[in-house]
């Protein structure tokens, strides 16, 4: 009976103690989901346009990063190194095209999974041989980003906002938007959407898969830089970020593999449960709930709506 009080009665009695850790509590869950929702967002756009899972997308995210911040160690204006970085996805979309997607075109699905571990891996090796293993720091003040942190003045006290989380969750917010847009409203976004349903398809109408497939990487490369750069100003750039980026696959499940808005929907509700559980039941169940709860999160949702929330129901006729 204790237990059950301590789970289900005692959170809501310290919400009600304490309202201004209750709010700050919501505060970083929700800037901790819409960054989630971000890395989300570039397994999104690989998806929507091949069907297939980019395992790729956390090493991604390390790579973009590391790329920035070496450039800019090595003398580089940090305007310019982000200018070469953004060139050098560009450069890795073209590769990822032209050595694996193209060689690969009308595959099964999972051969093309298998082709993103293999990529993964190399990125991996490639990485730590170019930037090292050694964790760095990314280089927010000479990109213009805030620092320093406001206090917002609550009914139980005050709460308190870094300027790099109010940037980084707008950021976030108007790249999910623009892509959204660009996905729903321009050509080359329904053409996505049908080289996704099938490539043959496509292909007849058409469509250059070659050209589909570099600009999706190429946003998706973007994406992962930007996570990169705000991920990186709230702790350091190194090859843990990457674990961070599997968080994504809770959040897609919430939100179904296809959906943006449903991108943030399960980055959010993923970021707030995070929070809530660390905060209210960690000294019940142990400091470490942080890193497993999301993942029970996304089990439950699998047991009920295994397409997610925004997900398209599959039915199949016999």
């Amino acid at each position: 009976m204790h237990l059950l009080y301590q789970i289900f009665i005692d959170p809501f009695v310290q919400m009600g103690t304490a309202p201004d850790l209750f709010v700050q509590t919501l505060w970083e869950g929700l800037v901790t989901g819409v960054l989630y929702s971000l890395i989300a967002l570039g397994f999104v756009l690989i998806f929507k346009a091949s069907g297939v899972f980019n395992f790729a997308q956390g090493i991604m995210v390390v790579f973009a990063a590391l790329a920035l911040v070496g450039f800019y160690e090595h003398g580089v204006p940090a305007y310019l190194a982000l200018g070469l970085t953004i060139v050098l996805m560009l450069i890795l979309a073209f590769a990822v095209e032209r050595l694996i997607l193209r060689p690969l075109v009308n595959q099964a699905e999972i051969i093309l999974f298998m082709a993103t571990f293999g990529l993964t891996y190399f990125l991996i090796g490639f990485g730590e041989l170019i930037f090292g293993g050694d964790p760095k720091v990314m280089i927010s003040g000479a990109l213009g980003l805030p620092s320093g942190s406001y206090q917002i003045k609550t009914l139980g006290g005050f709460v308190q906002m870094q300027k790099i989380d109010i940037a980084a969750a707008i950021i976030a917010s108007l790249m999910v938007a623009s892509l959204g847009i660009f996905f729903q409203k321009t050509r080359i976004g329904r053409a996505l959407r049908a080289v996704a349903d099938s490539h043959r398809a496509a292909l007849s109408v058409g469509i250059s898969l070659e050209q589909i497939w570099v600009i999706v990487w190429f946003a998706a490369g973007i994406v992962a830089l930007a996570t990169g750069i705000m991920w990186g100003a709230r702790s350091n750039v190194s090859f843990a970020l990457e674990i961070i980026a599997l968080k994504a696959l809770p959040v897609l499940i919430l939100g179904g593999f296809t959906s943006i808005p449903g991108a943030i929907v399960g980055g959010i509700i993923i970021g707030l449960g995070e929070k809530i559980g660390e905060f209210y039941w960690g000294p019940l169940f142990g400091s470490g709930i942080e890193d497993w709860l999301a993942y029970v999160i996304a089990l439950v949702f699998l047991l009920f709506r295994p397409q997610g929330l925004f997900g398209e129901r599959i039915i199949e006729r016999i």
